[in-house]
């Protein structure tokens, strides 16, 4: 009991609300299923062609990953959708098998179709992800028109079976997850303590040490904002009053956050005694007296930083006993909010960034066609793909060259570990079913966290699948990487050449993104916003602050922008400082009995034209090194002083991006 304790303990701090665990769960659950169904009718009833299993597997994985409609009736209809295109594209592929110039054209046409849906909204995302994937099974595996039903069979076989796993063996559940979640907040808390620990056992602080304090935070920052993502907020539901029970957890969400960045921010200057934190980890009320009696108090760099660890303690009671408060239809969406808002058409015109993806995504998938074609007539679907697949959820060139690299890496070192797997298990299979469940389990559940080790694991299933059908050959492993090649350099070449969107572009666009919330921010509590207005609007930074650290990824890999000081891990970790200032203001001004005194006001006024003017620069501070100022040597008192104190400490982070100013 204690060993599986530990182990969901681990995988909570790790994986909040296992989000990771259910959907590579799902995935895995529907393809062995539809696999073990359609085996069984196989053998019992009538044979079905390769193309029918192909099919299935391919909805299963699509059906899980691509259909985000919010509703299980959605869900169904988008299900329903994809058996019909997925069929229907089957058919197409194999109409056009002996016209192959046609098909070829077709495909890109396809192509183009389903890249420019996703502007209609998450149904014809996955609409078109299932277009794309069906035509690439039908031309591929080649099925005969007499094979359709089969098709038909497995196709509805499939999308049955997603649909049972996501509804009634797998389902969401907003009250569970928002349990698991603020769990695993917890336990992030609980990182961050030990890793204080450790910090403050050395004789002295290290650059490294504030990198892993660092990374702690932007963990426990992960895990934060998917435990709100479980709360109803404005966009569903009016402004919840305080004293509600999803009010209160917010608040407490909230503060538990702050209070944890106070402790790291005043750690940094004076380290905790390590009997304090250790105390702390072993929630022991009587230690935590005792060793809080003993601190000096003519320390007062000392007595802010206990104050903040007791009110870390304080936060994290107040969170669990609001928890207890919550009922789960707390969480229930209100009725009128059923239907979602009708959004706009999308213009067909060379401004839309829908089309300009669609035309860069089908003249990579044109190129990588044409010289897969000159390296193989029968496997050049493989570059194709890598094509489609390196532009999804990227959002500039950096972060197509950088996906093209990690496909390519992960399609390399499978490709190594699948030969060893393949020759092993010598198509054994009893071993290849397993195995392949297992490494489709591990590609799903790593694909959030690098799409590296997704390409991995699914290039070992694809070795041990050749292996069980006797074609498992170094050659033909040597020319899948070569077409996983091209395709990747056609996309990241496209991606530097046609409507090309520069890192810096994105960059300029996610700093607006931040200063214009930033602005609302300080804007509405000049206007006397309520204390829940402004917490909602720092939330709303929060997420603004983490899509900027996402757009600043390509100018380095991500694990250089946490772990190797230099200049743009610099100016991230100052908007960094500033949205945990922006924080504390947005939490204390609404308790401020009388913060309209004049010199508030023109402090407000001074951080707006602050921000008016970095926006104006945008990401400039990024590329232009040796223009941002140092940190800053200075007591925080958290304890006394929090409103006026936040907004001054805004003004001087953003002055640190100004030396001269500052």
């Amino acid at each position: 009991m204690e060993i599986r304790s530990r182990v969901r303990d681990w995988l909570l701090a790790n994986d909040p609300a296992f989000s990771r665990l259910r959907q590579a769960t799902r995935i895995t659950a529907t393809i062995v299923s539809s696999v073990l169904l359609l085996m069984a009718f196989h053998y019992l009833v009538a044979p079905l062609p390769a193309a029918a299993y192909g099919l299935a597997v391919s909805l299963s994985i699509e059906g899980g990953l691509a259909v985000r409609d919010r509703t299980h009736g959605e869900q169904l209809v988008t299900r329903v959708i994809a058996v019909l295109v997925g069929v229907s594209m089957v058919a197409l592929a194999s109409v056009l098998e002996s016209h192959r110039y046609v098909s070829d054209v077709v495909f890109l046409l396809i192509i183009f179709l389903a890249v420019y849906g996703r502007s209609f909204g998450p149904r014809w995302f996955a609409v078109g992800m299932f277009a794309f994937m069906s035509y690439f099974i039908g031309a591929y595996l080649r099925p005969t028109i007499d094979q359709l039903p089969a098709l038909f069979f497995g196709a509805t076989v499939s999308a049955t079976v997603a649909h049972f796993v996501r509804t009634v063996l797998l389902p969401d559940n907003r009250y569970r997850d928002l349990m698991r979640a603020t769990a695993s907040v917890q336990q992030r808390v609980d990182q961050m303590l030990e890793e204080l620990v450790d910090v403050a056992c050395k004789p002295m602080l290290l650059e490294t040490d504030r990198t892993r304090l660092h990374r702690r935070e932007e963990r426990l920052k992960e895990a934060v904002l998917m435990a709100e993502s479980f709360i109803p907020t404005e966009n569903r539901r009016p402004e919840p009053e305080p004293g509600l029970a999803t009010s209160d957890v917010v608040i407490n969400l909230f503060d538990l956050h702050l209070a944890a960045e106070s402790v790291i921010v005043l750690s940094l200057q004076m380290k905790p005694p390590v009997a304090l934190v250790e105390a702390m980890l072993t929630r022991n009320a009587a230690e935590i007296e005792a060793e809080t009696a003993l601190i000096d108090r003519t320390n007062d760099r000392l007595v802010e930083t206990v104050k903040a660890l007791s009110w870390l303690r304080n936060v994290r009671q107040r969170l669990a006993q609001s928890l207890e408060k919550l009922d789960a239809r707390d969480l229930d969406d209100p009725i009128e909010a059923v239907t979602a808002p009708v959004s706009a058409r999308p213009k067909l015109a060379i401004s839309n960034p829908a089309l300009k993806a669609a035309i860069q995504i089908t003249l990579a998938a044109g190129i990588a066609m044409v010289f897969g074609l000159m390296l193989s007539r029968d496997r050049w679907f493989w570059a194709v793909l890598a094509a489609f697949l390196v532009f999804t959820n990227t959002r500039s060139r950096g972060d197509t060259a950088v996906k093209a690299l990690q496909r390519s890496a992960g399609t390399l070192f499978g490709i190594v570990v699948g030969i060893i797997a393949g020759t092993l298990v010598a198509g054994n299979i009893y071993l290849v079913l397993p195995l392949s469940a297992l490494c489709i389990f591990l590609a799903f559940y790593f694909l959030a966290v690098s799409y590296a080790s997704m390409t991995f694991f699914v290039s070992i299933v694809l070795s041990l699948l050749y292996s069980l059908m006797g074609v498992l050959t170094p050659e033909l492993l040597q020319l899948r990487l070569e077409e996983t090649l091209i395709g990747s350099i056609a996309g990241a070449a496209v991606a530097f050449v046609v409507f090309p969107t520069r890192t810096r572009t994105s960059l300029d666009l996610a700093i607006k993104t931040w200063c214009d919330e930033l602005t609302g921010l300080l804007q509405a509590a000049k206007n006397g916003g309520s204390g829940m207005a402004l917490i909602a609007r720092s939330q709303a930074l929060d997420r603004a602050y983490r899509d900027l650290a996402a757009a600043a990824k390509p100018l380095g890999v991500s694990w250089q922008l946490v772990t190797r000081p230099g200049h743009i891990r610099q100016t991230l970790a100052i908007f960094m400082g500033c949205t945990y200032w922006a924080r504390v203001f947005a939490r204390r001004v609404g308790d401020e009995a009388e913060p309209e005194g004049s010199t508030f006001l023109r402090d407000i006024d001074e951080n707006l034209a602050l921000v008016r003017s970095i926006e104006e620069r945008g990401a400039g501070y990024f590329y232009d090194s040796g223009r941002v100022a140092g940190p800053v040597s200075r007591h925080l008192p958290i304890s006394k002083d929090d409103a006026e104190l936040g907004l001054e400490m805004i003004g001087i982070s953003l002055n640190r991006l100004h030396p001269a100013a500052a």
